[in-house]
């Protein structure tokens, strides 16, 4: 599992191989134009975090080229976007949050937020999947509760 500390990742640099990995979808290809506008950052800053990325090797980048992720960049990239949409499907599906505000806590949430932690949501998550098929739907009693008590 990559973290931010296992591989001396900052939050930004997280997101921009999220974004990175977002972009390239199929086409396996980032832009940096792309990256900023995502990220609402500058191009002078994508500039910059690619040239560090690329020093970790985690991505293949050259000035005015594509941008694509090493197999390393795949891996730790494909770990952040992992811990986004738990965290997202946690905040969604069982607290109840607004989609738009548990995708903003998500992205905050997700670099905070060690292995051990995110592991015991995804149990979690499945958990309450579970007992919904087994005809307790735990999340909706959630719901119900924090709607009525709340």
């Amino acid at each position: 599992m990559v973290s931010a500390g296992s591989n001396n990742l900052s939050a930004s640099l997280e997101d921009y191989l999220e974004a990175i990995f977002n972009l390239a979808g199929e086409s396996n290809v980032a832009r940096s134009k792309d990256i900023a506008n995502l990220l609402g950052v500058s191009r002078s800053s994508v500039t910059g975090a690619l040239r560090v990325l690329k020093k970790k090797g985690l991505v293949n980048y050259e000035p005015y080229d594509f941008v694509t992720l090493t197999r390393a960049g795949q891996a730790a990239a494909a770990e952040v976007v992992r811990k986004h949409n738990v965290l997202k499907s946690f905040f969604v599906d069982v607290l109840g949050v607004e989609i738009d505000i548990a995708q903003r806590a998500a992205c905050k949430a997700e670099h905070t937020l060690g292995p051990e932690v995110i592991t015991r949501l995804l149990c979690f998550i499945e958990f309450v999947t579970q007992s919904g098929r087994n005809g307790c739907d735990l999340a909706e009693e959630f719901k119900r509760f924090c709607k009525n008590g709340l």
